[in-house]
């Protein structure tokens, strides 16, 4: 079986905010589900609890982001 890049998910207290997705994009995210349920053996009830996870993943992985995040936090950042 191939491995999902995010883990089961962890018990985190979610800050509540309103998305509105493609058809398509719902789709995949249900079938995303039901892959990681099959894989980690944890039931999703909910797919969109999978999008906080995917967002988290995919901004840790975004080298032009995380060049941003490490400009902003520079001392030199707060300075001119």
């Amino acid at each position: 079986m191939a491995k999902l890049k995010i883990p089961a998910l962890p018990d985190d207290k979610p800050v509540k905010i309103t998305v509105d997705l493609p058809a398509a994009v719902h789709r995949d995210l249900v079938a995303y589900a039901h892959a990681l349920a099959n894989e980690s053996g944890q039931p999703i009830g909910d797919p969109g609890r999978l999008i906080a996870p995917m967002l988290a993943r995919f901004m840790a992985t975004d080298r032009g982001f995380a060049k941003l995040k490490r400009a902003d936090q520079s001392p030199e950042a707060g300075k001119g």
